[in-house]
């Protein structure tokens, strides 16, 4: 059994010796334990801070792509390298490495396919009070999304086995941690949240600039991901409440025009056809919707498939380290 442990970075040449150090060269349940640095286009000398330091694995992008964008690159070279269990950790140490033997133990005991550090967001010291009360609201909003209950939907302490990484499909250029969560709700994989302990901050986060960026990214990213997964619920049920309010309107014009009081009351029927003809449409995106979530289905198992065969491939050739 071999876990790779896969760390993002951009720009982190000052912070990334310590959170080498500190990671676990033996974890109980794997027979290999490697670490790997995706680089994703830093301006500093990352790299060679990464090679110094003991990574055995290092993905350099050409540019900077993002965090879901690094992310994803770490998943495929690690599915490359042979890994049965890919865990991934930030690079400014915020996730305590003593937990990762508790991160990957339902993955072992066959409990889980995903697990997820949960850092109790809601009650974080060091963490200040709009943000607690804005990743709360945040966890609960994913909760309701992806179909299960999620009390730290931002974590990116996070394990999951060979199968989910096969799977894992991220388009976002944001962050990978909200969509894959509803990835994983629509796919039915079992995921598990286990209690950690979280570092001192080593620096202002870089994931957002601004309280406006975050709900706005991380809005889009929810609103996304939802129709992506649950398009024709969502449509449907706007359909219904433009189609009772128009019936409703129009069965009230009826009663009143059939009593004889019905002058003046165009304006009445007028709306009641807006909201009927509204609610056909929007059933009629949600039908659209719900085949390019089809479509989206079957990218995923292009994906699967295509990643299935590009590791048989590499598992009967040496790779490149």
């Amino acid at each position: 059994m071999k876990l790779i442990i896969q760390i993002p970075c951009f720009n982190e040449a000052q912070i990334l010796p310590k959170t080498l150090n500190l990671m676990p060269k033996e974890v109980t349940g794997f027979d290999q334990v490697e670490t790997l640095v995706i680089d994703d286009g830093s301006s500093d000398n990352t790299v060679d801070v990464a090679r110094e330091n003991g990574a055995h694995h290092i993905v350099h992008l050409s540019r900077h792509l993002g965090l879901a964008q690094a992310y994803t690159h770490g998943l495929d070279a690690s599915l490359r390298l042979g890994a049965d269990v890919i865990l991934n950790t930030d690079a400014d140490n915020q996730y305590n490495a003593a937990d990762i033997e508790k991160l990957v133990r339902p993955i072992l005991a066959g409990e889980a396919e995903m697990v997820i550090g949960d850092r109790g967001v809601g009650s974080l010291d060091h963490f200040p009070p709009h943000k607690r009360a804005l990743q709360t609201i945040g966890s609960r909003v994913v909760s309701a999304t992806a179909g299960f209950h999620i009390p730290d939907a931002t974590s990116g302490f996070r394990a999951v086995t060979r199968q989910v990484a096969l799977e894992t499909m991220v388009l976002s250029n944001y962050s990978y941690t909200l969509e894959t969560l509803i990835q994983a709700g629509a796919n039915k994989v079992r995921v598990s949240f286990v209690p950690i302990e979280t570092n001192p901050p080593e620096r202002p986060s870089r994931l957002f600039s601004s309280i406006r960026n975050y709900l706005v990214n991380s809005t889009i990213t929810i609103i996304r991901s939802f129709a992506m997964y649950r398009a024709l619920r969502i449509f449907t049920v706007l359909s219904v409440i433009m189609l009772l309010a128009g019936l409703g309107i129009g069965v009230r014009f009826l009663i009143v025009f059939l009593q004889g009081e019905g002058t003046g009351m165009i304006q009445s029927l007028i709306l009641a056809a807006v909201f009927l003809i509204v609610g056909f449409i929007t059933f009629l995106i949600g039908l659209i919707a719900d085949l390019v979530s089809f479509n989206r289905k079957i990218l995923e198992e292009i994906l699967f498939r295509i990643r299935q065969q590009d590791n048989s491939q590499t598992d009967n050739q040496h790779p490149p380290v």
